[in-house]
């Protein structure tokens, strides 16, 4: 980090950015290169959740509707998902995870626990809390 810049050390968007390449170089290292940390964490939610609604995939996420529309399109074609008209409301999807896509979950999630030394830069239980109370806080205040 000595060659940067010291006023860029200072923008917290900045570092957010170089944060989040930190985390992408670690999880095409370590986790996958095939299945990115955005699906990981839509596999995730609608392993919790089966039969979530797409646009409530995308809220707990944070993804527009056109963001999820392409997200859950392409997973749904790999198998990871699958997608059918919901009981309740004939406009809306349910979504499910499929058995490839439980596969990969349960394959993914210890890597993607194996990862967090790299992400936080070795920091420990404590700063690593104090980390995620500050990126929620961040989060929940947008």
């Amino acid at each position: 980090m000595s060659t940067i810049d010291s006023r860029l050390l200072t923008h917290t968007g900045h570092l957010l950015r170089r944060a989040q390449q930190v985390h992408q170089a670690a999880w095409n290292a370590h986790v996958s290169t095939t299945i990115s940390s955005v699906q990981y964490a839509a596999l995730h939610v609608v392993s919790r959740e089966p039969g979530a609604s797409q646009a409530r995939l995308g809220a707990t996420l944070g993804l527009d509707r056109s963001t999820i529309a392409d997200l859950v399109a392409r997973m749904v074609r790999r198998g990871l998902l699958a997608r059918t008209a919901s009981a309740d409301d004939a406009r809306s999807k349910s979504l499910h995870v499929t058995p490839d896509g439980a596969e990969a979950l349960a394959d993914l999630r210890p890597k993607v626990d194996a990862i967090e030394p790299i992400v936080t830069g070795g920091a420990d239980e404590h700063d690593r809390a104090e980390l995620h109370r500050l990126l929620l806080q961040i989060v929940d205040g947008a």
